[in-house]
């Protein structure tokens, strides 16, 4: 049995910090009063953490309110201009960095389509640095106030000394994109999946706000999904937790990008569709998103034939993860699946319940994201806020006081 580590002061002090830092980020403002009756902790101990967050600058007051009979309780919140954060989204066709604050309005954005050079590690390292000065330039902020930059890919982001990333769709075998990133940039790095990272901005911010168990589904050219268990993203034992796309939709069913024959992505992802509507009639040489666009709208009866071959798909996928994990909700997010879901989201329901057992289905409801079709961008974003909300130290920091000190060279 591996020894259990003893928790120190300092332990303890960050474990209060990210307590009532979560607390004023997610709910305030609020009161000292209140942060003491609503976590448990002491008046002292609130007042002692509270001022170190008000002095490294994390923390601000925000007014007053009348107490029972005493002096007014003062407000605190998060200070939304404390730092800024970036989050990158690694997608099938470009790369898209944006700059936020802490609140997590976006500031800037540098989109960088992939061009002939596709998804060569090379090339994407090159377009995410080439995006960093661009927004952070853009935006006129001090590169030092950049507390970190969350990077959201496609496939298996193996987490261990560095982040390694695995995705069969576009080539990438044990890709050391940590590593590569860490060559041009001395920002503090942080690489998910995704859906993944999707799912937790999704959590915070959007539909499954309020939720515990919830999966958010990502339907772009590929399909992937984040499942959240009591609030955090479940990575299975290799971090490969959440290829939905990849599960069997139909046995020996169509050839898919990573392979394997009969994936749910071959029947409902972006890039599919396009070369089955075209096959069905469909006109030629469009993008994706054109391509679905004409599709959802197209009244011939091949096409409807199509939109009722995808319903059913996306509803007997649902119902999987209903019957596997019986979540409260299912959120259908991505650009793709916005769009799909905006026109069929009925159609998709109806199908799951047809599938799905009926007590668990029940008790879920199936939603769209609300946090737009760049969401995963976003959700990279919460990548460091996660950090620093968890108590970490802010870039080249140190507690108590000061703010973040990030480094960056490109």
């Amino acid at each position: 049995m591996p020894e259990r580590r003893r928790r120190t002061v300092r332990d303890l002090r960050r474990a209060n910090r990210s307590v009532l830092l979560r607390r004023l980020y997610f709910d305030g403002p609020l009161s000292r009063q209140d942060l003491a009756r609503e976590t448990g902790l002491s008046p002292a101990s609130v007042s002692n953490v509270v001022s170190e967050l008000i002095g490294a600058g994390l923390v601000v007051e925000a007014g007053s309110v009348e107490s029972d009979g005493g002096r007014p309780r003062v407000l605190l919140k998060a200070a939304a201009g404390y730092g800024h954060l970036v989050g990158v989204d690694v997608g099938e066709t470009r790369v898209v960095v944006e700059l936020f604050d802490l609140a997590l309005t976006r500031l800037a954005k540098a989109d960088l389509p992939l061009g002939d050079g596709g998804h060569d590690e090379r090339a994407v390292v090159r377009h995410i640095l080439d995006g960093l000065p661009a927004v952070i330039d853009g935006a006129s902020v001090d590169p030092a106030s950049v507390i970190g930059v969350g990077v959201g890919v496609p496939g298996v982001v193996e987490h261990g000394p560095e982040a390694v990333v695995h995705c069969q769709t576009i080539g990438w075998d044990g890709v050391p994109l940590e590593r590569m990133l860490r060559e041009g940039t001395r920002l503090p790095l942080f690489v998910d999946n995704g859906a993944t990272s999707l799912g937790q901005a999704e959590m915070w911010l959007g539909a499954g706000r309020g939720h515990r168990d919830a999966v958010v589904v990502l339907i772009g050219s590929g399909v992937g999904a984040a499942v959240m268990i009591d609030g955090s993203p479940y990575r299975g034992a290799a971090g490969s937790a959440g290829e939905w796309g990849h599960t069997t939709s139909r046995v020996g069913g169509a050839r898919c990008r990573c392979g394997s024959r009969g994936c749910l992505e071959a029947y409902v992802g972006a890039t599919a569709l396009r070369e089955r509507y075209r096959a069905a009639g469909g006109p030629a040489g469009t993008g994706e998103e054109a391509a679905l666009t004409a599709l959802l709208a197209d009244p011939s009866a091949a096409a409807a034939a199509l939109r009722d071959d995808v319903a059913e798909h996306l509803g007997a996928g649902i119902a999987d993860l209903v019957n596997l994990f019986g979540p409260e909700k299912i959120i259908i997010g991505g650009w793709a699946g916005l769009l799909i879901g905006g026109r069929m989201l009925d159609r998709i329901t109806a199908a799951a319940a047809a599938y799905a057992l009926r007590h668990p289905f029940a008790r879920t409801s199936v939603d769209l994201c609300r946090l737009g079709p760049e969401a995963v961008a976003v959700g990279a974003a919460t990548l460091p806020l996660a950090h620093l909300l968890d108590g970490g130290d802010p870039a080249g920091a140190q507690w108590p006081g000061g703010g973040p000190r990030g480094i960056m060279v490109f």
